[in-house]
């Protein structure tokens, strides 16, 4: 099948033909990999990005036209698809420190040294377990508890539907209490 025709390829995949979508990602895999490898730097999420991008391509195959020749039209995706990656690494990273600095700006209005170690260990312990939590589920936790975003806000900036938000705020306060309550032996 390697030697396929590349239409009666791309229709087989279109058809479902599980072969046939084996075969034409094994003939695009380590070129959409080092593309992406090569916008993001890092190869787990060169990985990832190179899984998104098949998935992406094999949803649009049915509306791919001859114009560009596949291979162009499937780089194109790859490289959105890791430009997307960054644009969202770097509001995350952005995120990060500024919810660092608030966090730091907050904890230097305490008015007693008491108060301020006992506030200190607290939020240490917080930020710690919050912290241990996997991205999605911290991410939406700091945008709406830190950030005071609304969870349409949240919605728009993840690009995620707003169920999605209140699913992964349940989870992620859930996740969190569990693990403070360990935390504190309770």
């Amino acid at each position: 099948m390697d030697s396929a025709s590349p239409a009666w390829l791309l229709a087989e995949c279109i058809a479902g033909n599980e072969a046939a979508i084996e075969t034409l990602i094994r003939q695009h895999e380590a070129g959409v990999f080092r593309l992406a490898l090569s916008i993001v730097g890092d190869p787990a999420d060169a990985h990832e990005i190179t899984q998104e991008t098949f998935i992406a391509a094999l949803r649009a195959l049915p509306s791919y036209q001859e114009r560009k020749s596949f291979k162009a039209w499937l780089y194109v995706i790859a490289l959105n698809m890791g430009r997307s990656h960054l644009r969202k690494r770097k509001f995350l990273e952005k995120l990060k420190a500024a919810s660092t600095s608030l966090f730091r700006l907050d904890s230097l209005k305490q008015t007693s040294p008491e108060e301020s170690v006992i506030h200190n260990e607290k939020e240490a312990a917080i930020w710690n377990e919050l912290n241990k939590l996997d991205e999605r589920h911290r991410i939406v936790l700091i945008l709406r508890y830190f950030q005071n975003l609304s969870i349409a806000e949240i919605s728009e900036i993840l690009d995620i539907h707003e169920g999605t938000v209140h699913s992964r705020l349940h989870t992620g306060r859930e996740r969190l209490r569990i693990s403070l309550q360990e935390l504190h032996g309770e």
